[in-house]
């Protein structure tokens, strides 16, 4: 019976020093730094952590190391006559599905998203946002809470129970405290180390900056399908450039929809995740677990695949 691929990149937050050093791949480096005009790959492989953690580094970086898995990965799927049936990205990650879908080139991706997490960072002044990992409240709840307040809203559906609100500091904290004094049950609240509030209404001014930026880029059509982080639809080969386009600007401002899309992905699914670490494998356990997920940054993904796609 043929098996039913769907490709899973991750975004910020996933990164680490170091990502890359296994890849044995000088050329992908090469391209990265020359995309950029710096020595990215360098911050990659040795660090330091805080320049790996500034935003305009994080993205094409962990774009980066996800396309030099990629090609890995593509050669072996390519080598058995194995179809990819979708890509899905969270958040930044949505940028390295669609070079795999070859709406972008890696190049033209790298810089696209060098220059979002620059505008993303620059869009609120440090300290003026907050974004915290809500568990174990009800969908109904965060958002009965956001809408008492103003700019905060529920920015990434992670999983059941796993809701991350961004906004405004002092909104963010009331959201806090009013679900303290409000819901009954036990729930934590935990505040994200992160540089500014992503996905979140004070991102819109980042998102007018990327839509200009984006025009400068020649898109494609998508050869695979992918699911939006935006409004969690799959969107099938031959979707319109200006939509995919305006997905990626909503997006910046907008909820991430994960949860509505990965439960889009039939059971019985074959998901790899292809980038650093393993959170959304983490996060696919707590959503569906009749979907098997791999994880390529790992060291025994080699046999892994092998054993699963057989």
């Amino acid at each position: 019976m043929e098996k039913s691929v769907t490709l899973l990149f991750p975004g910020q937050g996933s990164q680490y020093v170091g990502m890359g050093k296994t890849l044995g791949d000088s050329s992908l480096f090469q391209e990265t730094d020359q995309a950029l005009g710096y020595d990215l790959s360098g911050i990659m492989l040795d660090g330091p952590t805080e320049e790996l953690n500034l935003t305009k580094n994080t993205q094409p970086a962990i774009l980066s190391y996800s396309m030099g898995l990629f090609r890995k990965l593509k050669k072996y799927l390519d080598k058995h006559n194995i179809k990819v049936d979708r890509v899905l990205g969270h958040s930044l990650g949505e940028y390295s599905a669609l070079v795999a879908a070859e709406v972008l080139t890696f190049e033209d991706a790298l810089k696209a998203v060098h220059l979002r997490g620059q505008y993303m960072q620059d869009a609120v002044p440090l300290g003026k946002g907050k974004m915290f990992a809500i568990l174990k409240v009800p969908a109904d709840w965060v958002y009965k809470a956001c809408e008492r307040f103003e700019n905060v809203i529920p920015a990434n559906f992670n999983g059941p129970g796993q809701i991350v609100i961004s906004g405004e500091a002092r909104s963010c904290e009331q959201v806090v405290e009013w679900l303290n004094e409000n819901y009954d049950s036990p729930f934590r609240a935990k505040e994200l180390k992160v540089s500014a509030p992503f996905h979140s209404p004070l991102m819109r001014p980042a998102g007018l900056k990327l839509k200009e930026t984006l025009n400068n880029f020649p898109f494609k059509e998508n050869k695979t399908p992918y699911l939006a982080n935006v409004d969690a639809n799959e969107y099938l080969e031959g979707t319109s450039v200006e939509k995919i386009k305006e997905n990626l600007v909503d997006q910046v401002d907008s909820s991430v929809l994960w949860l509505q899309s990965f439960a889009k992905i039939p059971d019985g699914s074959i998901c790899i995740e292809v980038g650093p670490g393993k959170v959304l494998k983490g996060l696919a356990k707590k959503i569906n677990r009749n979907i098997k997920v791999i994880s390529m940054d790992s060291e025994n993904f080699s046999q892994e695949l092998e054993e699963i796609l057989q």
